[in-house]
């Protein structure tokens, strides 16, 4: 969207994930720039969506209501440059496009529904400046509702180039929708294995054009609300902290064991978990069994943590596009 001709004071990036609706308006600084303005809330569009083909109205309505929002602030803020993208939720349901009209009736803001390989790029151009300084390739992989993406990038330049990347059709909902909920400790344990196993399974072929890692220090940078509940749940917070978890560095065998702990425990014993609480303890399981895949296909000793992504790299190529 853009409203004149004008070089914009403000920028603003809308994410619409298959869980969550996220927007960051702010303005440029240097060779980057300041957020001004952010809003974040669970939808839970693409609840139901594996087993009906399509989004529930209940779901359209929650994520109307978050998007009215939005707008109200992309008003109140003059927002003369933005982009709001629709990622796997939209891509797979059936009544994707007439969700994206009625939107747009009623809020204003057009949906664009991006590709996986489009969403992977952005991803990892919004959190790229986090992977620690090495050589060889590095892996940045989002964990989202709907799907996990990964991206495999050749860091020797300042501006990071693809090698390769690859969209793995299970995210935190898909996911734990496939398999529900377990009511015993050993069949919760059984069902992470076959989690881990069909995630596995839909990253194969990635896996084996990943390059050799011998000899050289492997780097991995995760962007998703799995992995920085993870390492809040490490650093033992009582309430998350974007400061204490953005760029921090966690022993990925730690994170392993986080998630073996996670995955035997029952609905009310993860939700009194500080920093997963309700709103995250039936989907955590589900992202402790995608980023344990994701360890076994590039076993780093170290993963980094980003609490920023798409929304950033929509801020960064519009700002450059701009320029």
């Amino acid at each position: 969207m853009r409203t004149n001709g004008a070089r914009p004071q403000h920028y603003a990036a809308l994410d619409l994930g298959t869980n969550n609706c996220r927007l960051l308006i702010a303005r440029a600084q240097g060779d980057g720039f300041t957020v001004i303005d952010a809003f974040s809330r669970i939808v839970r569009l693409g609840e139901g969506l594996a087993s009906t083909g399509r989004i529930s109205d209940a779901a359209i309505d929650r994520t109307i209501a978050a998007l009215a929002v939005c707008a109200d602030k992309l008003r109140h803020r003059r927002v003369t440059l933005a982009r709001s993208v629709a990622t796997e939720a939209c891509r797979r349901a059936a009544n994707g496009a007439e969700f994206i009209a009625r939107v747009e009736a009623e809020t204003g803001i057009l949906l664009d529904i991006i590709s996986p390989e489009e969403e992977a790029r952005l991803a990892m151009l919004g959190c790229y400046v986090l992977i620690e300084p090495g050589d060889g390739a590095a892996l940045v992989f989002d964990i989202g509702g709907g799907s996990t993406e990964l991206v495999l990038i050749d860091t020797s330049e300042p501006m990071p180039r693809v090698i390769d990347w690859h969209s793995a059709p299970w995210g935190v909902v898909s996911l734990t929708e496939h398999f529900g909920e377990a009511d015993s400790a050993a069949a919760r344990l059984a069902a992470y294995a076959r989690m881990r196993a069909i995630v596995a399974e839909s990253m194969a072929p990635f896996a084996a054009r990943l390059p050799d890692g011998h000899g050289t220090s492997r780097r991995l940078l995760g962007t998703s609300g799995t992995v920085t509940t993870l390492a809040s749940v490490f650093l033992k917070l009582d309430r998350y902290d974007r400061s204490a978890i953005d760029g921090l560095i966690v022993p990925a065998e730690a994170m392993r064991q986080i998630s073996a702990d996670l995955s035997g425990m029952s609905l009310d014993e993860r939700a009194t978990v500080a920093c997963i609480g309700y709103d995250r303890a039936d989907l955590v399981v589900a992202g402790c069994a995608i980023l344990e895949a994701v360890l076994d296909l590039w076993p780093a000793e170290r993963l980094g943590v980003a609490d920023r992504g798409i929304r950033e790299g929509i801020l960064r190529r519009l700002m450059r596009n701009d320029s």
